[in-house]
């Protein structure tokens, strides 16, 4: 059973946030394995899903919804470039709108609810309360540009990506919570551009393969990854936009706050094709979890000090870890009892 949200957290200044019980067993825990390397790990996102978990449905609407919105909307309001549309992506636009609204509508009628006459469509979100008629394909009739009008209303980053020439460009996007990267730097980049700064994965072949598959992604048939970094406080934004206000809490890290300040940050990447426009519709949705919360599971406590203690120096360096990492494998090391007879 899901719980409805119902209040405001903050992921700024004095970190309200803080997940249920529910929120932690759900958490998408992403290590198989008790070491990490880089790999495509993309698997079919079958739906529905298993009944109350992260990818029982397209958008995973949680407790959380109302907080992340409202995050959305303080960051957009101090960079409104943060959401942005190439002119050629309108039709795709349209496609994320249609795609949505009739996902969430089907999938939590209570919270969301579409009704469509043709091109006449009259959408009801009752958790923001928004109840709004306009024509579909007609950006006139919407109180704002489509691509901002349904990213405020998801939870979660969207990118739109156009396919030509073999190759996918990050042409459109909303996206206010990203993991050290900008929308408005990325824009226009191909695949292999954006993907530039990813350590070792490029002389494994890892995205030419990755670009390949995601090439040939069917309409109706979407696909899943999991994506992870470790971020410091439960802070949504750490663009390079926003480095001032964050960068400078990895020197806070020490053996006595590990467990309260240190998030494990967990990405469910969504790729679904976009049936009118031919688009690449690439969600980011992001879970946070203290390493408290994820030591609550003795499993993932043992696994996740492992995973740590084994991180490639490349890695470690790449999603900023440098800082805090020792603290975090010494801290860690204290779930994980038996791990000098498995090392």
């Amino acid at each position: 059973m899901r719980t409805t949200p119902h209040k405001i957290e903050s992921f700024r200044d004095d970190f309200t946030y803080r997940n249920s019980e529910f929120a932690i067993q759900r958490f998408p825990f992403p290590f198989p394995q008790d070491d990490y390397l880089y790999s495509v790990n993309i698997e079919p996102h079958t739906l529905p899903g298993p009944v109350g978990s992260v990818n029982e449905h397209l958008f995973d609407i949680d407790e959380h919804y109302l907080s992340e919105v409202r995050e959305r909307s303080l960051v957009l309001e101090e960079n409104p470039r943060r959401c942005l549309a190439m002119p050629h992506m309108d039709l795709a636009c349209w496609d994320f709108i249609e795609r949505a609204m009739t996902s969430m509508a089907a999938d939590y009628p209570d919270w969301f609810a579409l009704t469509r006459n043709g091109d006449q469509w009259h959408w009801q979100n009752h958790l923001l309360g928004i109840d709004d008629q306009f024509t579909f394909g007609d950006s006139s009739t919407l109180p704002m540009p489509p691509m901002e009008y349904m990213g405020r209303q998801v939870q979660g980053d969207i990118a739109l990506l156009d396919q030509r020439e073999g190759d996918l460009f990050m042409d459109a996007g909303i996206v206010t919570c990203p993991a050290d990267w900008s929308l408005a730097f990325d824009a226009g980049m191909s695949f292999r551009e954006w993907h530039g700064p990813v350590p070792m994965a490029h002389e494994m072949g890892i995205f030419d393969r990755a670009l390949k598959y995601l090439c040939a992604i069917q309409v109706g048939r979407p696909v899943r990854r999991l994506n992870w970094t470790l971020t410091v406080n439960a802070r949504m934004d750490t663009s390079p936009e926003t480095y001032p206000s964050w960068g400078m809490d990895r020197a806070s890290v020490n053996l006595n706050n590990v467990g309260q300040k240190v998030h494990l940050r967990v990405e469910l990447q969504v790729m679904d094709r976009m049936p009118r426009s031919n688009a690449l519709m690439f969600s980011i949705r992001t879970y946070l979890a203290s390493f408290e919360d994820i030591c609550q599971n003795p499993e993932w406590a043992r696994r996740l000090h492992r995973v740590m203690k084994g991180l490639p120096a490349p890695l470690v360096e790449y999603k900023g870890l440098s800082r805090f990492h020792p603290a975090v494998v010494e801290w860690l090391a204290q779930f994980d009892t038996v791990t000098d007879a498995v090392s």
